[in-house]
């Protein structure tokens, strides 16, 4: 049953992606990521047939069958590393990590210097969110094959996971280099550069990705927000005006307001704030924004449009009904409130 060799997980800064692409062992290693020399199995002859009729059970579509036979050969010989190996392949097939997991850390053990046993149990451990125990599985994998892409790609974005993206930065440049037309390893060292206030690189990433592959919505946020950052507000509009045609959601126009309002144009931002309120009553920071905008209108007309002021104060009212804690907007409602 030919299954994708390759796994990696795909990690944006704002919103966490986590896209598993598949990996599977092949036919003659216990697992694969790259392609690489087959590693032994130690496999006698009663169990290497037990595999075989497993793996006969596989290309025949049945995973049920398959897997009772690996597990059997599990029970009676427990040394034997390809057997756990194809019973995590289907336990994580099923979306059963935990045990995937369990099947995939024997084999590691059995078999230390096996990549594909070390990287697998990486990546059912990072499926996990056992972020700990993801980064020493791929650096036990890389120990073994330090040129591994995927390995690579994901330990960057276990570190990225864990808040401590300068530990990840050597592993996701190192995934650019191995496969520099990747588009996730660049959307991954983006968001890497992105942690480290890095917006400058962030933005170069993002965009090489974006020649690269689609990017959705969250990734295309994620560099609007690095645009933001480097105070090119033009190029953040764009950029979120193009998340807009694919997600107009309020979190969206909320962002919009934002690039506005810092390129000065209060009456567009607070449209785009408006526009966000109407879509979700709940979003607080778009009741910040029309907050903010309609207090400058005051503050601008000398204090004399009372109307923008009492507009202000109840929709930051409104915020802090939503969240409370929130100390700038409970000063200014303190502030200002009459």
């Amino acid at each position: 049953m030919p299954w994708p060799r390759s796994g990696a997980i795909l990690i944006g800064l704002t919103v966490l992606a986590v896209g598993l692409m598949g990996c599977a062992s092949s036919s003659n290693t216990a697992g694969g990521s790259d392609d690489a020399a087959p590693a032994p199995a130690n496999t006698g002859r009663d169990t290497g047939a037990a595999v075989a009729r497993g793996d006969e059970l596989l290309q025949q579509g049945a995973l049920e069958a398959a897997l009772a036979e690996f597990e059997r050969v599990i029970e009676t010989n427990p040394e034997v590393t390809l057997a756990y190996m194809r019973a995590g392949d289907i336990y994580r097939q099923q979306g059963d990590f935990e045990t995937a997991e369990r099947r995939y850390g024997r084999a590691a053990q059995i078999e230390p210097q096996n990549f594909d046993a070390q990287y697998l149990h990486g990546l059912t451990l990072q499926l996990l969110s056992r972020m700990d125990d993801a980064v020493r599985a791929y650096l036990r994998a890389l120990s073994v094959r330090p040129g591994d892409f995927n390995a690579n790609l994901n330990l960057g974005t276990a570190f990225l996971q864990l808040g401590e993206p300068e530990q990840g930065l050597p592993y996701a440049l190192r995934a650019t280099e191995i496969r520099p037309t990747d588009g996730p390893a660049r959307v991954n060292l983006g968001a890497t550069y992105a942690a480290l206030d890095r917006h400058a690189e962030a933005v170069r990433e993002y965009e090489s990705a974006s020649e690269l592959m689609t990017l959705g919505p969250e990734l295309l946020v994620n560099l609007a927000e690095s645009q933001g950052q480097l105070g090119r507000y033009a190029q953040m509009e764009g950029t979120l005006r193009q998340v807009i045609r694919m997600d107009p959601s309020a979190s969206v126009w909320e962002r919009l307001g934002s690039a506005q309002f810092r390129s000065r144009r209060y009456q567009d931002a607070l449209e785009s704030f408006t526009t966000a309120v109407n879509k979700d009553p709940n979003h607080y920071p778009a009741h910040n924004g029309v907050g903010v905008c309609l207090l400058n209108r005051y503050l601008w007309s000398g204090k004399t449009d009372t109307a923008a002021l009492d507009g202000a104060m109840a929709a930051m009212r409104t915020s802090l009904t939503i969240r409370r804690d929130q100390p700038r907007i409970l000063e200014l409602l303190t502030r200002y409130n009459r």
